[in-house]
């Protein structure tokens, strides 16, 4: 059987990554999927250092468009990433009657519905493992391995560039700044790094998990979204002390009034595997009713760890070339016509546990005064940690930290109580809060 035509659109990081394993492993490919995956035509605005990478035998061109045009090409891989661009030539290539397969995450949680939308009507495939976590197949295991389950919550660590930056401040006790520097120096942080540090990437792939795991839209719009720029070194400390480790989870949770979809730091307890991931690693938890709790973990990024993603997603696309496209699994699990209207929550809904840290004058009664406050609102106290002034300040300091952990309470009412102690003469500094997730 002739091999399957693929054009690549982009050949940076991932697209050599795709290139290369799929020549080296390519008689292992071909048993796996029936036939041969050949690609056969690349576009790059760099013709002469793409050449370079794929040889002669492959046409290298500038013009993305020549490869859609080209009726020999039956798979259009887009990696060109963004919105602009390449959403055009995604729903171009749609429009032609090709299949997509796309690592591009901030396209699909923001576009996703129209996209999938479009392929749905043209009887094509829009294939996108590689956009969340990788190299990890976690699309895959919750789209069809996980399909018997009503999937209660999902939380990971799904950009490893704030996991290196958060393993390197706990380890050797820097503040954020100084360890973005050293990030950006070893390649893991980008020279602009806003999508990553301030968790858009991460709230790109919690959406389209979400998506999935729930059978709702795409809704990247209504994610509440935070990142690490504002932690410090203290806090990955006194969370050590009190049996915790933070990291940057993308959460999404079934709650009996609506989706909750949320990327921020979180407080874990040490004693989870996930908050054990180091590094530039990513780490998913699923919770469904009928499997429990199952842990996916390996590279989220990288050239051939997200290759790997492409691959298999080309393999799939050659497998169902020719199936009934009714009979195929649908782009986000659920059949089209079956998706929710499960309401996202705002986040002054969502009920969860706190941890408060209060820079406070070291005197008499100011413990009572937060309490106090924390009582008249309905919160319960889980963990109180009071460090002495000359621990923090050295000696003769005036001030010390108090931290304080809560049980359950809905964020909207901690808002309330937040200004009501940050307004307390002796509160000295901003108050810095992170969410607690138990992740039982």
């Amino acid at each position: 059987m002739k091999p399957i035509q693929v054009g690549l659109l982009g050949i940076g990081t991932v697209g050599s990554g795709t290139f290369n394993v799929l020549q080296r492993n390519q008689e292992e490919i071909q048993r796996r999927a029936g036939r041969g995956i050949e690609i056969t035509m690349v576009a790059d605005l760099d013709v002469a250092r793409a050449q370079s990478i794929v040889g002669p035998s492959v046409k290298v061109v500038n013009d993305a468009r020549a490869v859609i045009a080209n009726p020999e090409i039956d798979i259009v891989i887009e990696l060109i990433g963004g919105y602009g661009i390449a959403k055009a030539l995604v729903m171009e290539a749609i429009a032609a009657g090709k299949h997509v397969v796309t690592a591009n995450k901030a396209l699909l949680a923001v576009h996703g519905t129209e996209i999938f939308a479009a392929a749905s009507a043209k009887g094509v495939m829009v294939a996108f493992e590689a956009a969340v976590a990788g190299g990890i197949p976690i699309i895959k295991a919750l789209r069809e391995g996980l399909t018997a389950n009503r999937i209660q919550w999902i939380a990971g660590i799904i950009n490893g560039t704030t996991n290196f930056i958060l393993s390197e401040m706990r380890d050797k006790g820097l503040d954020f700044d100084v360890v973005l520097k050293e990030a950006q120096r070893l390649g893991y942080a980008e020279a602009d790094p806003t999508f990553d540090i301030e968790g858009v990437d991460a709230a790109h792939k919690a959406t389209l998990m979400s998506a999935i795991a729930f059978g709702i839209p795409v809704q990247f719009d209504k994610a509440y979204v935070e990142g690490i720029t504002q932690l410090g070194a203290a806090d990955l400390k006194y969370a050590e002390q009190l049996g915790y480790r933070i990291k940057l989870l993308g959460i999404t949770k079934r709650t009996s009034q609506g989706i909750e979809l949320r990327v921020h730091p979180s407080l874990v307890p040490a004693k989870r595997l996930i908050a054990n991931v180091e590094g530039a690693m990513n780490a998913v938890m699923v919770q469904g009713d009928a499997v429990g709790t199952t842990l996916y973990y390996g590279k989220g990024a990288g050239s051939e760890p997200t290759a790997s993603a492409v691959i298999a997603d080309l393999v799939d696309i050659t497998r169902l070339h020719t199936a009934d496209p009714l009979h195929r699994v649908p782009h986000l699990a659920f059949q089209p016509d079956a998706m929710s209207d499960l309401t996202v929550l705002p986040m002054s809904e969502v009920v969860t546990s706190y941890y408060l840290r209060l820079r406070v004058a070291d005197e008499a009664g100011v413990l009572a005064k937060v309490t106090g406050l924390l009582a008249n609102a309905g919160i319960s106290i889980d963990a109180v940690l009071q460090r002495e002034a000359d621990e923090v300040g050295g000696e003769g300091a005036t001030s010390t930290d108090l931290i304080i952990l809560t049980h359950d309470i809905r964020e909207g009412t901690m808002n309330d109580v937040l200004a009501q102690m940050q307004a307390l003469p002796s509160v000295l500094a901003p108050i810095t809060r992170i969410r607690k997730e138990e992740l039982n």
